[in-house]
């Protein structure tokens, strides 16, 4: 039996419209639309296509953007300062630096600078030990609408055996702390797989939950799951396809073809966690716009 579908752009539109309401709220009440401002470095083609979808999904919802673009050979004083205008900046309630930077910046650096009343990407040290306490403020869009995802389809997450493959700080490490959080959407008992765990096999093919974020295609093979599995698939790879006028097509870290006729329900790639991820953004720039509303009162 094929498994269910998990439609992330349908649950992508029902985030979309809870944060138009926010932002009507907001406009209501504080005559003052929430505002982001993203910060580009350089002219990488996924980045860039990503931040335009970012700013289309500003736009749909009525959040004011604006993109600053600075060149590639930017330099890191330079780049600090630029965020340092932007934290007293009172048009934007959150900032987002698009990842990865140029390889002679530091990343953690440029995380830090960000006001942490304004880091809606949840990386600041200060929101990343807010989650760890169980307290969150801004979680990453990524794991937050994978959250988000399993309690829209109804999957009980308290006391599931849930398997994440991938550990780093943007996905997998959030999304454990986020699942293993006592209340709703948590409860989970977690394992976090990596490169170095051995016969990843032994930790799926009992999981209820996999989630898939190692970055490589076919990382999940439908041997490594039960029947009864849900797959959450966060990877998104390009591979080769003359049969495309792109040359190449989308494909995430499960092999979607064979897992999708054994498990229980799974996400598409595209169409799954990246609407997602998008929309959360969004909830993060209306909730910092919130907090700030709460503070100035």
């Amino acid at each position: 039996m094929a498994a269910e579908i998990i439609d992330g752009l349908k649950i992508a539109a029902r985030v979309h419209d809870e944060v138009r309401d926010k932002v009507d709220s907001s406009v209501e009440s504080a005559g003052r639309r929430p505002g982001l401002a993203v910060v580009l470095v350089g002219d990488g083609p996924a980045s860039r296509s990503y931040v335009r979808r970012k700013e289309r999904a500003c736009a749909d919802v009525g959040i004011l953007t604006e993109t600053l673009e600075p060149s590639s050979d930017i330099s890191e004083a330079e780049l600090l300062g630029t965020i340092g205008e932007l934290n007293c900046d009172s048009r934007f309630d959150g900032i987002l630096v698009q990842l990865p930077l140029p390889s002679h910046l530091s990343q953690e650096r440029v995380i830090n600078a960000v006001e942490p009343m304004k880091d809606v990407d949840g990386l600041h040290p200060e929101n990343a030990g807010l989650l760890v306490q169980g307290a969150p403020r801004f979680v990453p869009a990524t794991p937050l609408g994978v959250q988000r995802m399993l309690l829209e389809q109804g999957v009980d997450t308290r006391g599931a055996n849930v398997v994440i493959l991938g550990r780093s700080n943007l996905v997998g490490r959030p999304l454990s702390l986020l699942l293993g959080q006592r209340g709703i959407g948590g409860d989970s008992t977690v394992t976090l797989c990596h490169t170095r765990t051995r016969d990843v096999s032994r930790y799926t093919k009992s999981a209820d939950i996999v989630i898939a974020a190692a970055g490589a295609p076919a990382t999940v093979t439908a041997e490594m799951l039960s029947e009864n599995a849900v797959v959450i698939d966060v990877g998104v790879n390009r591979v080769a396809d003359a049969s495309r006028r792109s040359g190449y097509r989308l494909v995430g870290d499960a092999d979607f073809e064979s897992v999708s006729e054994k498990v229980a329900a799974i996400t598409p790639v595209p169409g799954g966690v990246g609407p997602m991820t998008v929309a959360m953004l969004l909830h993060n720039v209306a909730l910092a716009s919130e907090l700030r509303h709460r503070s100035d009162g």
